[in-house]
């Protein structure tokens, strides 16, 4: 029984943890490569140098010596987020919205105060949210304010997009909506919705939630398909352009939407989850394999792109 299931999902094209890992990510990623992604420092060094827009950094925490001297700079701004440069699945992102005289305002309105930032600072440097659990560093930089656009179909949080590429061309997008359950965190294993997406129009289609499907958001009631977001052929140009920026084949690319500087990456990821195709409610697989049985590459991201909206639109 088992067996039989195992074989309707491969023929359906859907890829396994196993699959991926022994036919996409050993194969097309080169393991010297991986610090390029797994440090977000790294990725915005090498973005910034590629003209890829990213969101500005102010400020890098590498010891505990920083930390006092932090806080008269970090009074100069209002709102900023920090980040461990070496973390995994939003562990350790604090966003600070707002500022209250000496206090700070975090997402969900509760009040910081310098200490509570510096014994977060801390703990990032010490590794708690790292890969691995290895010491680490704090990054500080801009704060994402979200495009307008998902005022109706997020809660709280910053929505992000993730498209898996493969060998620079975009394969599967999905959107992935912050929920109350989630903690305004665009996070599918703290409860935020993922949320399929037509790679030739940028519009959405149905969504997973839980790993079942759902068509609204919990939160907000409103219907989560035939959103069209904008800016897309600068999210797929983005997208493509990862593989030229890393030389890493199969990744995951997460950008998202500033209300003022429109399409930002945020990071990439050299193992994406699987849960995009839940979300998409189709395979993987035989996107991948259209990829790799061209033969000539195209060496151009806008042709790369050009490819796949024809290769791979879907219908609201």
């Amino acid at each position: 029984m088992i067996w039989k299931a195992y074989k309707s999902l491969r023929n359906s094209g859907v890829v396994s943890i196993n699959q991926r890992n022994a036919d996409y990510v050993l194969k097309y990623n080169e393991r010297s490569l991986y610090p390029l992604v797994d440090n977000k420092l790294e990725t915005k060094v090498i973005a910034n140098k590629a003209n890829i827009a990213v969101p500005k950094l102010y400020f890098t925490v590498t010891t505990e010596h920083d930390i006092p001297l932090l806080e008269s700079a970090l009074m100069q701004y209002q709102d900023f987020a920090i980040k461990p440069a070496c973390g995994s699945g939003g562990d350790g992102i604090l966003v600070i919205t707002d500022r209250v005289r000496d206090y700070f305002r975090k997402t969900n309105g509760a009040l910081l105060k310098y200490s509570d930032i510096a014994h977060h600072l801390s703990n990032i440097l010490s590794g708690m949210h790292s890969l691995g659990g290895h010491a680490d560093c704090a990054i500080i930089e801009y704060r994402v304010k979200v495009d307008p656009v998902f005022s109706q179909i997020s809660y709280q949080g910053v929505p992000d997009i993730r498209i898996i590429t493969l060998l620079g061309y975009p394969v599967m997008g999905m959107l992935r909506l912050p929920t109350r359950l989630s903690d305004g965190k665009a996070n599918l294993h703290q409860g935020a919705i993922g949320v399929g997406l037509d790679l030739a129009t940028g519009k959405t289609l149905g969504g997973v939630w839980h790993n079942e499907t759902i068509d609204f958001h919990p939160d907000t009631m409103h219907d989560i398909a035939g959103v069209q977001i904008p800016y897309w052929d600068q999210v797929l140009d983005i997208a493509a352009r990862c593989y030229d920026l890393t030389g890493l084949g199969y990744i995951g690319v997460d950008i998202v939407l500033d209300s003022e500087q429109g399409p930002l990456m945020l990071e990439l990821n050299a193992r994406p989850g699987l849960n995009i195709q839940i979300a998409n409610r189709e395979g993987l697989g035989k996107r991948l394999a259209q990829i790799e049985a061209i033969l000539e590459k195209h060496p151009d991201p806008a042709d790369r792109i050009a490819f796949i909206k024809s290769a791979f639109a879907r219908s609201v």
